[in-house]
C-alpha cells in the first residue's frame, strides 16, 4: 500500500516537473525577449541626445549608450539563432519573437535617425531610405495578415534576401551612431555611409517583392488543394 502511494506520488512530481519544463521558456526566446526590452532603453538615450537639460557632453555619452545597446541587439540576433538552431530548439513562440524584434528595432531605430530630437547632426537620414524600410515591413505584415484571413495560417519562412536586409539595416544604424567618431578619421567616410544606407533600402524592396511572390505562390497552391479537395 506504501509502495503504491509512493509511486503515485514520484509519477505526479514527474508529471508537474514535465509540465513546468513545458511553460520554460528556451534560451534562444529568453535572448529575443531580452532584445525586445532593450529597446526602451535604447530608444530614451535616443530621445534626449538633444535634450539642452544634459550637457554636450552629456548628450554624447547617451549616443555612445544608445550604440552599445544596439550592438548588443544586433550580436543577439545572431546568437539566438545560433542556439535554436544547434540545439533544436526552435519554437513557434520564437519563429513568431525574432521577425517582430527585428521589425521593432529597425523600426524605431529608423524613426529616430530622421526625426529632429534623434537624428546624429549631419548624418540625419534620407526620408525616402526610411520610407523604403518601413514600407517593406508594413507590406510583409499585411500579407502575412492576408495570408491567415484565407489560409487560417501563418506561413513564415525567412528567406535570404530579407536576413540580408536585416544586416544592412542593423550595419546602417550603427554606422550613422558612431558617424561623428569615425568620420573624421576615415576619409570618405559619408560616401560609404550613403552607399550603405541606400544599399539596405534596395534590400528592403528586393525582400519585400521576394515575400510577396513566395506568399502569393503559397496562398495559389493553398486554393489548388482546397478545389482538388472538394472534387473528392
Amino acid at each position: 500500500m506504501d509502495y503504491d502511494l509512493q509511486k503515485k506520488d514520484w509519477r505526479g512530481l514527474l508529471g508537474r516537473a514535465r509540465r513546468a519544463d513545458a511553460f520554460r521558456l528556451s534560451w534562444p526566446t529568453r535572448i529575443t525577449i531580452m532584445r525586445i526590452l532593450l529597446i526602451a532603453p535604447f530608444v530614451g538615450c535616443m530621445l534626449n541626445t538633444h535634450d539642452p537639460q544634459f550637457s554636450e557632453a552629456g548628450q554624447v555619452l547617451l549616443r555612445r549608450i544608445a550604440v552599445v545597446l544596439f550592438f548588443l541587439m544586433a550580436i543577439s540576433d545572431g546568437i539566438d539563432g545560433y542556439l535554436a538552431r544547434t540545439h533544436k530548439q526552435i519554437t513557434k513562440l520564437g519563429t513568431f519573437l525574432d521577425p517582430l524584434a527585428d521589425k521593432l528595432l529597425i523600426t524605431s531605430a529608423s524613426l529616430l535617425l530622421i526625426s529632429e530630437r534623434g537624428h546624429v547632426d549631419g548624418w540625419q537620414l534620407p526620408s525616402m531610405v526610411v520610407v523604403l524600410i518601413i514600407g517593406k515591413d508594413i507590406l510583409i505584415t499585411l500579407g502575412f495578415l492576408i495570408m491567415y484571413l484565407i489560409t487560417s495560417t501563418v506561413h513564415i519562412v525567412p528567406v535570404w534576401a530579407g536576413k540580408v536586409a536585416t544586416g544592412l539595416q542593423s550595419a546602417m544604424v550603427i554606422a550613422v551612431l558612431v558617424a561623428p567618431e569615425l568620420a573624421s578619421v576615415i576619409p570618405g567616410y559619408r560616401w560609404f555611409a550613403r552607399v550603405l544606407w541606400w544599399s539596405a533600402a534596395a534590400a528592403a524592396v528586393l525582400a519585400a517583392l521576394i515575400y510577396i511572390r513566395n506568399g502569393t505562390r503559397y496562398i495559389e497552391q493553398y486554393e489548388q488543394a482546397q478545389t482538388a479537395e472538394s472534387r473528392h
